[in-house]
């Protein structure tokens, strides 16, 4: 189910048949080093994680990650974005991701741009928050080009790493 629409791009739901998709994306260099081994080795997995994942905070929040549709290859899922709403955190965070052909293509700039929109205008959030890594370079430049601003360092999970927390007011 599409959501949103920009120049390059048709953004949709996740769906179950997105698992060869997501199965590839989680299992790049740059989702490994930046977002975390998740152990999704197989398509069963892939269902499974999106299952109790993607599907579950559609239906729990109203949003979740979305995937991204290249218009220029017939509509081809070449990345993720959206908002997801962990519980160590107060508000709704935005992450985005794209296989590696595609990373450094602005498509992380155009998604989040049209996310931030979906949440203040139809999910009426008031704030959006980010964590990422602090070697994450080219997440931080994207975040602060989409209006963020550095807060905090945080550590949201058990045994992790420090974090570096964004923040944009919506209102």
């Amino acid at each position: 189910m599409k959501i949103a629409e920009t120049s390059r791009l048709i953004i949709s739901k996740i769906t179950l048949e997105d698992a060869d998709f997501f199965l590839e994306l989680v299992n790049t260099p740059n989702w490994k080093k930046y977002i975390g081994e998740r152990n999704i080795k197989t398509l069963k997995q892939a269902e499974e994680a999106i299952k109790n994942g993607h599907l579950k905070s559609y239906k729990t929040f109203g949003f979740g990650f979305y995937k991204l549709q290249f218009k220029e290859e017939n509509n081809k899922t070449i990345g993720t974005c959206g908002l997801i709403k962990r519980e160590k955190l107060d508000h709704a965070d935005i992450g985005f991701a794209m296989l590696p052909a595609y990373e450094g293509k602005g498509f992380g700039f155009e998604s989040s741009k049209a996310i931030l929109k979906l949440a203040k205008e139809e999910f009426h959030l008031d704030k959006i928050l980010a964590i990422t890594l602090p070697t994450n370079t080219n997440s931080i430049k994207l975040l602060e080009k989409l209006g963020l601003s550095f807060e905090k360092r945080v550590k949201p999970f058990e045994d992790d790493e420090e974090l570096l927390l964004f923040a944009k007011d919506l209102l």
